[in-house]
């Protein structure tokens, strides 16, 4: 089934409006609403961690059915070995699933866009999901911002979903769409995060509080019962 209808489905099972924000909640894990087939891309090693790691957790306890296609876009070396280790965590509870590492070289994708077009193309010939998990368009890494842009241009007929990832360029926004997280999926997307990806631990922004703050400030803003939360840019969705 193709995203736009998925889409139409989750648009009418809204409900529950928020306290005084007039936001109305949307569920993607209760029943016939829910997406069966998941395609999440990232640019780099870590990027679908933190930006939806904790999203795919809580659809995975709502539905270890689901399908889930994690495609890391460039990953070598130790990074590749690290971004298959946090992959298999992550899904470990999945009972589909495929992790795809190309070897696209890092901060250098608009240089070598047509190489990347051409993947894009295969993945548009082999998946046909409910829900794409992706980078957002308006971040400032070129790799980042790229894989959004083909995504977009790939993908015409599915409901896209954009995720943020904090860093030192100051390009987070004010996202529209809020995945609440449990205390537990937080903790565990945070614990694996930190473990999984040692090559990282001299960077000032790899660091649990960092990850922590940024789940948080989003809880807050979606009014979280257990304080944590994704956020995301729903450019659009059919009703």
């Amino acid at each position: 089934m193709g995203g736009v209808e998925a889409a139409d489905r989750i648009a009418q099972r809204q409900r529950d409006t928020l306290t005084g924000g007039g936001v109305h909640r949307v569920s993607l894990f209760d029943g016939g609403s829910r997406p069966t087939k998941i395609l999440a891309l990232g640019a780099h090693a870590d990027d679908i961690e933190i930006g939806c790691g904790g999203t795919i957790l809580r659809f995975l306890d709502a539905n270890p059915a689901a399908e889930i296609v994690w495609v890391v876009l460039g990953a070598s070396g130790q990074r590749r070995t690290e971004a298959v280790e946090s992959a298999n965590v992550f899904l470990a509870n999945a009972q589909r699933k495929e992790i795809v590492i190309k070897e696209f070289r890092d901060g250098y994708f608009p240089y070598v866009g047509s190489a990347i077009k051409d993947f894009f193309e295969v993945l548009k010939q082999k998946y046909s999901p409910d829900l794409i998990l992706t980078h957002c368009r308006e971040d400032l890494h070129q790799d980042h911002r790229l894989v959004s842009e083909l995504t977009w241009n790939t993908f015409r007929n599915h409901l896209i979903l954009e995720y943020e990832i904090v860093k030192y360029d100051g390009d987070l926004g004010a996202p529209n769409f809020f995945v609440q997280l449990s205390a537990s999926i937080a903790r565990k997307k945070i614990q694996t995060i930190v473990e999984c990806f040692k090559s990282q631990r001299d960077k000032n922004w790899f660091a649990e509080e960092v990850f922590s703050s940024v789940l948080r400030l989003r809880g807050v803003e979606s009014n979280a019962a257990d304080k944590y939360a994704e956020a995301y840019y729903c450019r659009k969705i059919v009703c």
